[in-house]
């Protein structure tokens, strides 16, 4: 396996020292290292991939060095615009080094949203003409070296080159500079607070990660139909335009978005669209516990911002902040006499049990029970 503080010194060597990307579960423990040991303007968490590959392209026009920008593979589609517009050498000729997550690699068995991401990772490089070269837990510290030494050349060429992280790569290492919890209060209890406070007939679009799994575990624990609910399993930070979706097209369905703060911050263009559709059956609650929680703990800036100031300035009707289990509570009961658009921020403890299970319906299955329910539901 390779080690974290090994592998960024032959980064540093080769003249790669700014780091920049969206935290993937496959490179945590590499994640975690930059996270303790780089100073916090060397790496910067970006809100999406294509917005990292834009910071590592501003740090080369300033230094003319390249930067390493790590995502999962899911998050190449938000990165081949920049990629192919801006990196390309028939553009700028911008060089960089995406270190890639390869979830859903064939062979591996994986959560269900990287089934296809998995089988095409490949072939979305080789379509771009982006070389690359495989790490895994057999790789070697010579071949390590031989690896970045060939990346040192495309690099040197002005190209994109791309190393593909297989499961199990990195020597494990725990983050260690942890930000404070913003709350005492768990994701999962909040989670169940507001299903009790919600009218039965409304259904929910929930984000990416801990917040479907609690949600359907909240559900099973309450003994209630998953029917109402879509579990948003990929796409992270477009639940709340799925729910938008949803509201516009039955103005007669009530409509929440479950979200988290980073898939809120990801596509953060979307919350001024929803709000200017003045949807009065429309209600976006974040659980912010300023972290990339699925993925390793990695921070978010959302611990930095008020969420509920900027849904407000966005255009929401109406909007609630809550920090524990009474304001939570009282927040939930104003809202139930409020017209929609509304934002609720509930601020929320990093973290989930160790024992948190899994939907055990396939996307299509819970689609099909989803859509049936809103097909059939008398309103």
């Amino acid at each position: 396996m390779i080690n974290a503080a090994s592998f960024l010194n032959e980064l540093k060597k080769r003249s790669i020292d700014f780091f920049t990307g969206v935290p993937d579960s496959l490179l945590k423990d590499f994640c975690a290292y930059l996270q303790d040991t780089v100073p916090a303007d060397r790496n910067i968490i970006a809100a999406n991939e294509g917005g990292a590959v834009a910071l590592g392209a501003g740090h080369y026009l300033a230094t003319g060095n390249p930067s390493l920008i790590y995502m999962q593979n899911s998050g190449q589609g938000n990165a081949v615009n920049p990629l192919l517009s801006l990196n390309d050498p028939l553009v700028y000729g911008i060089p960089a080094l995406l270190m890639i997550g390869w979830r859903g690699e064939p062979g591996i068995k994986d959560e269900p949203q990287h089934a296809k991401q998995g089988l095409v990772t490949r072939e979305l490089l080789d379509v771009m003409g982006i070389e690359y070269s495989i790490l895994s837990m057999d790789t070697s510290s010579q071949e390590l070296q031989q690896i970045l030494d060939t990346a040192a050349t495309h690099l040197a060429a002005g190209s994109v080159f791309a190393l593909l992280v297989k499961k199990g790569s990195f020597e494990s290492y725990s983050l260690m500079n942890k930000n404070s919890d913003l709350s005492s209060l768990s994701r999962e209890d909040a989670i169940n607070t507001v299903l009790e406070g919600m009218d039965n007939s409304a259904c929910i679009v929930s984000t990416t990660g801990m917040i479907s799994r609690e949600l359907f575990e909240c559900r099973e624990a309450r003994g209630e139909s998953h029917s109402t609910d879509f579990l948003t399993v990929g796409s992270m930070g477009h639940s709340s335009q799925i729910a938008a979706g949803i509201a516009v097209s039955r103005p007669d369905q009530k409509v929440f978005c479950f979200d988290g703060d980073g898939a809120f911050l990801m596509h953060m263009g979307g919350v001024p669209l929803t709000a200017s559709l003045n949807l009065s059956n429309y209600t976006h609650i974040v659980f912010n516990n300023g972290a990339h929680d699925s993925v390793g703990g990695q921070p978010t800036i959302a611990d930095q911002l008020s969420l509920t100031s900027i849904a407000e300035i966005a255009g929401f009707r109406k909007t609630y902040k809550a920090y524990d289990l009474p304001s939570l509570e009282a927040a939930l009961k104003e809202m139930r006499e409020s017209q929609g658009p509304v934002f609720l921020e509930v601020k929320v403890r990093k973290g989930a049990r160790k024992d948190l299970g899994r939907p055990t319906l396939t996307p299509k299955e819970q689609m099909a029970n989803f859509m049936n329910f809103l097909r059939n539901k008398t309103c």
